[in-house]
């Protein structure tokens, strides 16, 4: 633990004011501070903007020795770096980034004592060296910035902040974990993953930005819809959050012919690329960046005037902290976030596609769920927004899209009960598409396959279209009524909030406005069907965990054709699978069980290697005859006689020479006079069949 400190601590108001020229605190640091300095563990939820960085610095500052910092990434570290040196505070950073010389001088402070604060990122801690350093520098605190990062329930998951925990415990000094968006599942594991277990002084400083005006759309003409956003805050500084690196480039470059001043940042860009548009943001007013979600933590502006996305977001914790980039000044700023069936399908593949256990993905659908409920909410977004984190709010802001034009709402209780019995008597086994075709009243090959067409829902929706269907079955997942399973491979099921509509003992409300403005608009074609897309996910997954686990490029493992081959004709045995376009003779022995295990929901059990020689020939159907004929007769005729039965090797001979004799039988390997005698007959029979 901590030595005693001789000498008085400063004080770290008077510190506020002669660091950081900050006269008080704002609400909720001082306590913070107080804890921190006393020893205590703790853990700070506060918003973005809130000071959550002088809730560290300032105890640094006060005590003696250094305090590390162990933060995500480059550009954060050297922001907050380059400030506290303008402060007169001795600041340095180990990054990947360094010159020698910056690197050099980092060691030099370390060694005369001077360093206050050393951020590092977590990837660090897998040095054995860091330890040491850590322990020479005389540590006397660890800072967790975006704390978020340790829980595979949050939204940035980071492997290497887990290694911290074990940090602390060699050092035996407080933590101080700090995050603007965590919700009470990723809090839990904060403090599981950080604090071993043991609760620390836990600060909740509420979540509201009051000063941001939040606005949802759904898409249509996206492209369109950002330009005149943009084109009505002309000179202001903002962000465009999109969810490929290519569309970057592309809105980046519609709005610089639009006459914006614009760049694009993602993070397939050249580092030295990163960092100029990076010094840009900073450095010019009106600058707009278009950029995926690696922009933007590390970027500390307080006039960004407005953020949109142009894409849904993964999440309400990463919408928040998104959005949480503008207006950090406390001025008023501007969100939009645009949002169509496209990018619910790509951010379900996401999910699906992860090699996260099933358990979390169905939470990840839950958070989306919850994501969809904020967009195409009935009242106003700020209650709904603080409401998933645990906080109440009186009265609706006057600050959204929705208080300022209510939305037109309707009773959707009938339209629901229908979706939700065409569910349930499908057996919760199919995805959307597939009931909306039973709702309309459209017959295709697997409808009526499985005599779905038969059913007592087929054709009671002819009164809404297919994209008015689609709107509604977006706002039952955000009013969380069903939700994609994930073993079975995005077929929706309800929730128990579902069922008692069903019963017809609750109503439910939509808005009348989103089913009317759903439009039929062309959409990207896509690989498969919508019913067999989730299988092509889960395939997907399969296939990256098992190119990832033999250093492999996917490609190699199966070609997306493959895949989709397999999603569509489902086979269901490993003769099957053997049919498959790309599935050779090694590849099916290799990957063939695993395959089938995701499809089938079974492996393939053990099958010998001499009857996966022949999966997918007739040689294999009529082995299998033969070994149930020679296990029907292992004791003879009658039952009594002395056990005899043919290995699989001499049954794969057979099956593959066809012998047309008892002494062509007789002349396979294996074959004996005693079993000749027993299993001539029937062999010979089967046999023929095959000829």
């Amino acid at each position: 633990m901590l030595d005693p400190v001789t000498d008085p601590a400063p004080d770290p108001g008077a510190l506020l004011a002669s660091v950081f020229g900050f006269q008080a605190f704002r609400p909720g640091q001082e306590e913070i501070v107080r804890a921190v300095l006393a020893g205590r563990d703790t853990l700070a939820i506060m918003p973005t903007g809130g000071g959550k960085s002088l809730c560290f610095q300032l105890p640094a500052l006060c005590l003696s020795g250094m305090t590390v910092v162990i933060s995500p990434l480059i550009a954060l570290m050297r922001d907050q770096v380059r400030a506290l040196r303008e402060a007169g505070v001795e600041a340095g950073a180990l990054t990947s980034g360094n010159t020698e010389e910056e690197t050099e001088a980092v060691f030099a402070a370390i060694d005369a004592g001077c360093l206050k604060l050393l951020y590092i990122a977590p990837e660090r801690l897998a040095s054995v060296a860091t330890l040491g350093l850590l322990r020479r520098a005389g540590t006397r605190l660890i800072a967790v910035d975006e704390a978020h990062c340790v829980s595979q329930w949050g939204h940035d998951f980071r492997p290497d902040y887990l290694r911290i925990g074990e940090l602390k415990r060699a050092l035996g000094v407080p933590l101080a974990a700090f995050t603007a968006t965590a919700d009470e599942e990723t809090r839990a594991e904060i403090v599981s993953r950080l604090f071993d277990g043991q609760a620390p002084a836990t600060f909740l400083r509420g979540f509201d930005r009051p000063n941001i005006h939040l606005a949802f759309e759904p898409k249509d003409q996206p492209r369109q819809q950002i330009l005149r956003f943009a084109a009505a805050r002309r000179g202001q500084s903002g962000i465009v959050y999109c969810a490929s690196r290519a569309r970057t480039e592309s809105l980046a470059k519609a709005l610089n012919e639009a006459g914006h001043p614009a760049c694009h940042y993602h993070g397939g860009m050249e580092a030295e690329d990163r960092r100029t548009v990076e010094a840009r943001f900073q450095r010019e007013d009106g600058l707009i960046v278009v950029a995926t979600v690696a922009f933007g933590m590390g970027i500390d502006k307080p006039d960004i005037r407005w953020v949109a996305h142009a894409d849904l977001p993964k999440s309400i914790e990463g919408y928040y902290q998104e959005i949480g980039r503008a207006g950090r000044d406390g001025a008023p700023a501007e969100t939009l976030t645009l949002y169509g069936p496209d990018d619910i399908r790509f951010r379900r593949q996401q999910i699906d596609e992860g090699l996260a256990p099933s358990e979390r993905k169905g939470a990840d659908h839950a958070r989306l769920n919850a994501l969809l409920g904020l967009a195409e909410a009935n009242s106003c977004r700020r209650q709904k927004l603080l409401a998933y984190f645990g906080e109440e709010m009186a009265e609706p802001c006057g600050n959204c899209d929705l208080c300022e034009t209510p939305p037109d709402l309707f009773d959707g209780t009938e339209a629901v009960r229908k979706a939700l019995s065409a569910a349930l008597r499908t057996g919760e086994s199919y995805g959307a598409g597939h009931l909306i075709e039973i709702l309309m009243g459209n017959t295709n090959e697997r409808i009526t396959a499985r005599g779905h067409d038969k059913l007592p829902t087929f054709g009671v929706g002819r009164d809404l279209s297919r994209p008015q269907w689609q709107a509604v079955f977006r706002q039952m997942m955000g009013h969380d009524l069903v939700r994609p399973d994930v073993e079975r491979h995005g077929a929706l099921v309800m929730t128990d909030r579902a069922r008692p509509i069903l019963r017809g003992e609750e109503g439910i409300t939509l808005r009348r406005d989103l089913i009317r403005k759903a439009k039929g608009r062309p959409v990207v074609k896509a690989l498969v069907s919508d019913e067999d897309a989730p299988l092509l996910s889960a395939l997907k997954a399969k296939r990256r965990a098992l190119s990832e686990a033999a250093g492999l490029p996917a490609y190699m493992i199966f070609p997306d054709r493959t895949l989709i081959e397999m999603a569509e004709a489902r086979p269901a045995s490993i003769d099957q699978m053997a049919r498959i376009n790309g599935v050779g003779a090694k590849k099916l022995d290799s990957y063939g069980a695993a395959f089938l295990e995701v499809i089938a929901g079974a492996g393939a059990g053990d099958i010998h290697p001499a009857r996966m020689k022949l999966a997918g020939r007739e040689e294999g159907a009529l082995f299998d005859r033969l070994a149930q004929a020679q296990l029907d007769l292992a004791h003879g005729g009658h039952g009594n006689d002395r056990y005899l039965s043919c290995t699989q090797s001499t049954l794969r001979k057979i099956a593959e020479a066809k012998p047309r004799s008892r002494s062509d039988l007789a002349r396979i390997a294996g074959m004996g006079e005693a079993k000749v005698e027993r299993f001539a007959e029937v062999f010979l029979s089967l046999i023929e069949e095959y000829r």
